[in-house]
């Protein structure tokens, strides 16, 4: 394998977390590995709700981690909330610094939304449904004026090398269905910030490269994975036909949107206190329910916000519109489809992984700040938090020396796809067996199709990498027998009693799983 070496630090990922924490390291010189041309493919780029803070004087940090805790479900580390939540004031402020148009009053003051199982109207937004959007064109423009920060477009990485517990480097390919010949990559150190696991489902608000190959790649490389199991469905991404599901953004139940069936009766009121502001495994299981019933659920705005949802909130318009629906006169049909990870790669408080030279930031992290369900917009939140985090501990750890030349690539020929058809088949086993609600049954047949599949397309790397995030997922959530936050078990209903805990596995245990799932169907 051809090998380059470079004084940079290595960034694996371009969205929030890793643009963010590529300025913050600035200026270290620093190369991103971006499988898409910048503000493309990234999760972060997609985010409609916003980023939760604290901002108004009546709320305070207190507040937003006692929501935080709440939601999750009783395995949110209490120590990462506080910390979290104290930040998050000063990376608003930060973001409106970097040119970050955040929605603001008539006398400056931000624009704040209530969202699903927050007690404050404390989610910061842009244009309605656009802040990651916005976020991101601010994030990138100043990138691109960094000189410090060089950008890989059209890179994706693979595999990492590891000797002796410590990362050594990272094998990266043309993104183009991984069809170029690998190349080893050696860094002085290595951030990863590639995104979570939605794709790995068949129903996903995710772009469609987010498929877990950034939690398996650290995975098959030996690095401890956490919470693996608690897999986040949004309630109301709009069942259309399309994939990835274009998403109806949790605010349009905050500014008053009511979830209704095809007979036009509201059912979330008979379900929760809060209704359709309930927590979002709540929301998620009563629409599948309705959903299996063939009831068809649907998200009604007509008397919240009529001819106004146009204007407050165009992607949900354009969604709309592309699929002729006229969300001022027809409700929208919904269903809950995957949407974050709040397991991934187990962090310390500074964002390290159990691997030397291996930081991790975004979703493809597992922090403990997520518990078993994720706060609404808890999730950019948590990226840039730890991105900064991640680069004030890689400077305070690493020699990095000030210069480095550009990292020159030259792919050559090789490297083979994974067939689309194993890919399909693959995320058909995640929904059907391993998603809303599972039992010990679902889940066996779900590690021996994933254990089948993985050995008929072992020649890639990629679909490697997926493979094992979905045998984790799968061994998780076989493991957990209980039912707590986003992980329902239809055969264990009920929580553990006591105070929940994390699940902490590395895939050499998964696949021992997966090994006696196999033996068991046999």
């Amino acid at each position: 394998m051809q090998e380059i070496s470079t004084n940079r630090i290595v960034i694996i990922g371009a969205g929030m977390g890793a643009l963010y924490a590529a300025l913050k390291l600035a200026p270290c010189p620093v190369v991103v590995i971006s499988p898409e041309p910048l503000g493309e493919g990234a999760s972060s780029a997609w985010a409609q709700g916003g980023v939760a803070a604290a901002m108004d004087v009546e709320d305070s940090p207190e507040s937003h981690a006692g929501d935080t805790e709440r939601a999750g479900a009783g395995t949110v580390d209490a120590d990462v909330a506080r910390m979290v939540t104290r930040e998050a004031r000063q990376h608003i402020i930060d973001l409106t610094t970097l040119g970050t148009p955040f929605d603001r009053t008539e006398d400056g003051e931000y624009v704040l939304s209530r969202e699903a199982a927050h007690s404050f109207a404390r989610v910061v937004r842009v244009k309605g449904d656009q802040a990651g959007a916005e976020i991101m064109a601010a994030l990138i423009e100043q990138v691109r004026e960094t000189p410090s920060v060089q950008v890989l477009q059209g890179t994706m990485a693979v595999d990492l090398d590891v000797s002796d517990g410590c990362i050594t480097g990272v094998a990266v390919t043309q993104s183009d269905d991984n069809r170029s010949a690998p190349v080893m990559l050696r860094g002085v150190a290595y951030l990863l910030a590639g995104g979570g696991s939605g794709g790995l489902y068949a129903l996903t608000t995710n772009p469609p490269r987010i498929r877990g190959q950034v939690i398996g790649m650290a995975a098959r490389a030996g690095a401890e994975i956490a919470d693996a199991e608690f897999v986040q469905f949004h309630p109301t991404a709009m069942d259309v036909g399309e994939d990835p599901a274009p998403l109806a953004t949790e605010a349009l139940r905050g500014e008053g949107a009511i979830l209704i069936n095809k007979h036009g009766h509201r059912f979330m009121p008979a379900i929760h206190p809060d209704a359709e502001l309930a927590p979002r495994d709540v929301v998620a299981r009563a629409i599948f329910a309705e959903v299996q019933a063939g009831n068809r659920p649907m998200l009604d705005t007509r008397a919240a916000l009529g001819e106004e949802i146009k204007t407050q909130f165009p992607s949900v318009a354009e969604y709309c519109a592309r699929n002729d629906i006229d969300p001022a006169v027809d409700p929208i049909p919904v269903a809950p489809a995957a949407h974050y990870h709040m397991g991934g790669i187990a962090t310390d408080e500074n964002g390290r992984a159990s691997l030397e030279r291996l930081w991790v930031c975004g979703e493809a992290s597992s922090t403990g700040l997520h518990g078993a369900n994720r706060l609404a917009s808890n999730g950019l939140l948590e990226a840039l938090v730890y991105a900064r985090l991640c680069a004030d501990n890689i400077m305070q750890s690493i020699d990095i020396k000030s210069d480095a030349a550009p990292v020159d690539i030259r792919f050559e020929p090789g490297g083979t796809a994974p067939e689309e058809a194993a890919v399909m088949a693959l995320r058909r086993t995640m929904t059907d067996l391993v998603g809303v609600v599972r039992d010990e049954t679902g889940l066996t047949r779900a590690l021996r199709n994933i254990a089948t599949l993985e050995a008929d397309q072992s020649h890639s790397l990629a679909f490697r990498n997926m493979c094992a995030t979905a045998t984790l997922i799968a061994a998780g959530a076989r493991e957990r027998r209980e039912s707590r936050g986003a992980h329902e078990r239809s055969d264990y209903p009920d929580p553990v009693p006591g105070p929940g805990k994390r699940s902490f596995m590395t895939l050499t245990q998964a696949l021992e799983i997966r090994a006696q799932a196999c033996e068991e169907t046999q």
